[in-house]
Formats: C-alpha cells, structure tokens, sequence
C-alpha cells in the first residue's frame, strides 16, 4: 500500500451570533479537514488545530510542504514518516504551524492504520480501559453587550439539565467582572455541579492570583490558562499558592516541550490537544510522560466531529491513573453552542448532544480507525475557495 494524495480541506461558515474568548470575538465558524488517498482505495481523515487564517496556512503546510514528504510511502510507517517530517521542519519550527498541520496528517495515518488492520483506533492503541466517556460541555462564551451574567447563568443550567457530568466557562473581562460572572454561574448551578473556569492565558500572574483566589472560594474544580504558556515560573508559582487546580497545555507541543512543563510542575491537570501537538504518534509519548509523573490528563478538544470522535477514542484508551477499583474517569470536552461541523459534518451524525442526555455518556463510533467519513457534499458546499 502507498500514499497517492494528501488534500486538506479547509471548511468555514458565519455564525448567526458573535462569540467570544479572552484573546479575540468572532463570527465565522471553521474547520480544517486532512484526507490521506491511497493506491488501495482505502481513505484516512484527521484533522488540524487552528481557526480561520490559521487553518489556510495550514492548509499550504500540509499539501505543499508535507506531502511531497509522504506521497508514495507506506502509510503504515507511521512513526518513520512523522520522524522525517518533523526533521526536515525542524529548522523551520518545532512548536505552532507546522506541527499542527502535521498532526492532521498523523491522525490519518492512524485511520488509515485502524482501516487495514480492521480495528477501532481504541483497540489499535492497546485497548479499551472503560466503554463509554462522561462529557463536560462548555458554552458560556463571551459576547459583547449587557445581560451577561444572566446568559451565562442560563447557558449553565442548561447544561446541569441536560446530562452533562460538569460545565466550564470563559472568562477575560478583567478581574472584578471575570468574578461576578463567575459567581453568578455558581449561584446558578449550586454549589455542588463541578465548575472549571477558562481564561484563555488572559492574565499577568498577580492578576491570575487574585482570581485564583476567589474561584477557589466558589469552589471551581480547575483554573485553565491562566497565564501565558510561555510563563512557566508563573504557572508553578499559582501552583504553590492556590487551592484550585491549575490546568493548561493546549499551546504546547510535542513530547519535548511537554517534558519542560512537565518538569518545571507548571500544571496539577495536563491538556494535550492532539489535534496541534503532533498528532495521535505524538500524543501517546505526551500521555506516557503525564502518566510517568501522576498527572491526569483531560484532553483539550476544540474542532468538528472528527477531531470529537477521535478524542472518544483516545479517552477510552486512557489507563485509570493512579489506579482503583472505582477510579475517576476522563471527561471530553464538548463545545455545546452552535456548530454545523460538529452536527452535519459525518454521514452518520455522532448525536453527541443526543447521547448525552439520553445515557449521560458516548462511546466511539463504530467501525474501524476513526469510525467517520465525512459528507463530502457537505464538505464542498463549505470548502473555502472550493468551486
């Protein structure tokens, strides 16, 4: 078997109302697609980290750059190939961009890998440890205007009604304002629905402390970003002096800058995405790394459906830390506000939303690899610059 083609779909749509994180507002939604052809007829899909301009610069990456690295190669060679991608980029970045579109095309290569050996991608990486996954859904995202606290309130009961295991919330109005909203999220929710708050590295660390402190009070279960990532004295120094847990690691990268943060205990929560760092190849040397010093893993999930059932996946291949007879199970993390991609993208729907209020947890796909295959008439009528 030999790869023919590697094409990178690049996906994206307005939005019907304007969102928000601390970094930026924004109104179109997107999504960045890698399929890997072969000589057999057998298709891999993965999918790259990275919005809008982002995700067209990736899209070069991945066609013009890595491809002719791999075409004609054994798509089963997947740690050669990710090896001589990564050596010959080196030079040229070992952290954003390029890894990004690399991971892309490592998570099709495990696809494809799953598809020929007729396995799930959970059993081609050694097994399930449990059957199904709890879901935490976030969607209390910024927007401009008054009446915040309300919305976000509202978005937070419904979802505490509608099955899922715990709710996270954005923040990056400023300390004062970040606190109220927070407060009136837990006044909403109780006081005993699991709350994780999200800053999005919005904060200088004297800032991150005084916040830190007062969602310790309302008894958040972890502070996400709180700084920059580049910050890692900053992350350790809120690890010694908070109650709450400290949780980051999606801007990281590959198994050597997961080692330095590692290292330097930036974080009580590690959140790999394996959409960005390297690719499923690379997140399992993450995952060993992590698990080698006792911090739990709770993937960092942002994308379509695919980038979503490749994360089941992963989360139920993911060894019980420390071990036990009843231990704490990982959670997804699933975008609750609208997205199409999430939806509409797959021939068969993942019904994520559906299956979480009806059994309060998901299980993978069926099917071999991945267990998806996109609509490609959806994705045509979505593509950005497709004719």
């Amino acid at each position: 078997m030999r790869i023919t083609k590697v094409v990178s779909h690049v996906l994206q749509y307005d939005l019907d109302e304007e969102l928000g994180y601390s970094q930026q507002y924004y109104a179109r939604r997107s999504a960045h697609i890698v399929e890997i052809q072969t000589d057999e007829g057998l298709t891999g899909w993965g999918e790259c980290f990275g919005p809008g301009n982002v995700a067209l610069a990736n899209k070069v990456i991945v066609e013009q750059v890595i491809a002719p690295m791999i075409v004609g190669s054994d798509p089963r060679d997947r740690e050669v190939l990710w090896h001589r991608v990564y050596n010959l980029l080196r030079d040229h970045g070992q952290k954003g961009m390029p890894i990004q579109a690399l991971s892309g095309v490592d998570i099709a290569l495990w696809d494809l890998f799953g598809k020929l050996t007729e396995q799930p991608l959970h059993q081609a990486i050694g097994g399930a440890f449990r059957q199904s996954v709890q879901v935490y859904g976030y969607g209390m995202m910024l927007t401009r205007g008054k009446g915040l606290e309300q919305r976000m309130a509202e978005d937070a009961a419904v979802i505490r009604e509608s099955g899922y295991a715990a709710t996270k919330m954005k923040i990056g109005l400023g300390v004062a304002r970040d606190i109220e909203l927070v407060s009136a999220v837990r006044d909403a929710l109780g006081p005993d629905f699991p709350l994780m708050v999200d800053a999005n590295h919005c904060y200088d660390v004297t800032d991150a402390l005084q916040v830190g402190r007062e969602l310790s009070r309302l008894g958040v279960a972890w502070f996400e970003e709180p700084v920059a990532p580049e910050d890692r004295e900053g992350y350790r120094r809120l690890r010694d002096s908070l109650e709450v847990n400290i949780a980051g690691g999606e801007a990281e990268f590959t198994r050597w800058g997961w080692r330095d943060l590692l290292d330097a205990g930036c974080v009580d929560i590690a959140q790999p995405e394996v959409c960005a760092l390297g690719g499923i190849t690379e997140y399992l040397k993450v995952r060993a790394l992590a698990h080698s010093r006792f911090v739990p893993i709770v993937n960092h999930v942002w994308g379509s459906a695919v980038a979503i059932a490749l994360n089941i996946h992963l989360l139920m291949a993911m060894p019980d830390l420390p071990g036990a007879m009843f231990p704490r199970s990982p959670l997804l993390e699933l975008d609750t506000t609208p997205n199409r991609f999430r939806d509409e993208l797959l021939v068969s729907p993942l019904r994520i939303t559906e299956t979480v209020a009806r059994d309060g947890a998901v299980t993978a796909p069926p099917g071999h690899g991945i267990g998806v295959e996109p609509d490609r008439d959806f994705m045509a009528a979505f593509e950005v610059g497709a004719s």
